[in-house]
């Protein structure tokens, strides 16, 4: 009786880490990760695995926060000081429209490759934001929930059986001159800091698990233990870690070596990579790969819209509003109408973004990951002294080892920082 109450409570508050895992599982990954595989083979993986556990505790702060404090960590953002709102809010402003972009510009490519509409061209992109925008109008986190829940079943299972595909067929054939890329070069360097920037995604997107937790907690009723809470954010990041690692295997044992490169543009960089490794795997796998590539593609696309509304709402009401209705959380038509505003904001902001810049997907993806990855040292610390502060209980607090990693996390983060505007503005 016990185990089918704590199965219950667990389903309950299950949701928010599988909503982080859609909202990673996407450029870093089928972009970036490929790409990384793709280029420099295996040579990238301790760079990837080091920035998954060094940035680990930040993400993980935002599910504790919410959980200790029952408001989200934005919320926590104004003890810091009025000044930190509005950091985050400007770095939120700042980014949204270029990763969006990014995320819906490949997203679009994916549609239009599964289903075979190439000839829609920018059509494609116009009907994937307003089929977004429409659902998180109308049903905002309860469907949101739902929609990933069922899209993260078949991006896991699909991608997992085109991996192991991929390590059964074995490495494809290298060229007979071909020489392997240096790593520790400029031009090398500032492609790793862009894939450590969104692995597996920008630290100020922390605040999305503490906004989520909060919705899924309103949207049951049920106030998780903070062992759930964290249980669930951890399912959400295991899987996120597991599949980076799938993905530059996949690059590497498709790509590494061969001369083929991929190409820039959303539209063909989804052809080709689905094209690849159908070619590769056999023209069987064809609708596996489509599948995989196009449902981890829409469950970041639509994760993402979500979570900057949420940020954009939360953080106008923290700073616009009266004290007595940021109390009460804004009221809830008030509230709403934000949301809803800025939904249409982020949607047309990161069309413009995508109708101006579509063909320069590697260099909007590099933006906006690069921009992620300079902004993250400041987020972390904030982060940690929060979670870390007098306001929280003692019980709910991070343990020694976990501050230990926070500490080296942000060593590693200010460090890379410092190392990528040295390269980029004095050499």
């Amino acid at each position: 009786m016990k185990d089918k109450k704590r199965i219950s409570n667990f389903i309950k508050t299950l949701g928010p880490g599988i909503l982080f895992a859609s909202t990673a599982i996407g450029v870093s990954h089928l972009v970036q990760s490929t790409r990384a595989g793709a280029n420099f083979g295996f040579a990238l993986l301790p760079f990837v695995l080091a920035a998954l556990i060094f940035k680990y505790p930040f993400f993980e702060f935002g599910s504790r926060y919410a959980n200790a404090t029952g408001t989200t960590i934005i919320d926590g953002y104004k003890r810091v000081g009025k000044w930190m709102i509005w950091l985050y809010f400007l770095i939120t402003i700042g980014s949204m429209f270029f990763v969006c972009g990014a995320v819906g510009a490949v997203t679009s490519g994916f549609l239009q490759n599964l289903f075979g509409i190439s000839s829609w061209g920018i059509w494609a992109t116009v009907f994937l934001f307003i089929f977004c925008t429409s659902i998180l109008i109308a049903g905002k986190y309860k469907i949101l929930d739902s929609l990933t829940k069922i899209i993260g079943v078949v991006l896991l299972l699909s991608t997992l059986l085109a991996f192991f595909l991929a390590l059964v067929k074995g490495a494809a054939p290298m060229k007979e001159d071909f020489i392997a890329p240096e790593i520790f070069t400029d031009k090398s360097m500032l492609f790793i800091i862009a894939l450590m920037g969104w692995m597996p995604t920008a630290v100020d997107l922390s605040a999305w698990s503490s906004l989520w937790t909060i919705a899924r907690i309103k949207q049951t009723g049920y106030k998780p233990t903070m062992k759930e809470t964290l249980a669930d954010f951890n399912f959400g990041y295991i899987v996120t870690a597991v599949l980076a690692v799938c993905f530059i295997t996949l690059g590497a044992n498709v790509l590494f070596g061969t001369g083929q490169t991929l190409p820039e543009s959303s539209a063909a960089f989804a052809g080709d990579i689905v094209g690849l490794f159908t070619a590769f795997i056999g023209d069987w796998s064809y609708i596996i790969i489509a599948i995989a590539g196009f449902s981890i593609m829409f469950g970041t696309c639509i994760t993402v819209f979500d979570g900057y509304a949420r940020s954009i709402e939360r953080c106008s009401i923290l700073l616009f509003q009266k004290e007595a209705d940021v109390q009460h959380q804004g009221s809830k038509k008030e509230s709403s109408k934000i949301y809803i505003a800025s939904l249409l904001i982020v949607a047309l902001g990161s069309f413009g973004i995508i109708f101006f810049l579509g063909t320069q997907l590697k260099s909007l993806v590099d933006l906006a990951t690069t921009m992620s990855f300079l902004i993250a040292p400041v987020i972390a610390i904030v982060n940690y002294k929060l979670v870390t502060g007098s306001h929280l209980k003692k019980e709910d607090q991070p343990k020694l080892w976990l501050r230990i990693l926070s500490w080296l996390g942000i060593i590693f983060l200010t460090g890379f920082a410092i190392y990528y505007v040295k390269i980029r503005f004095f050499n």
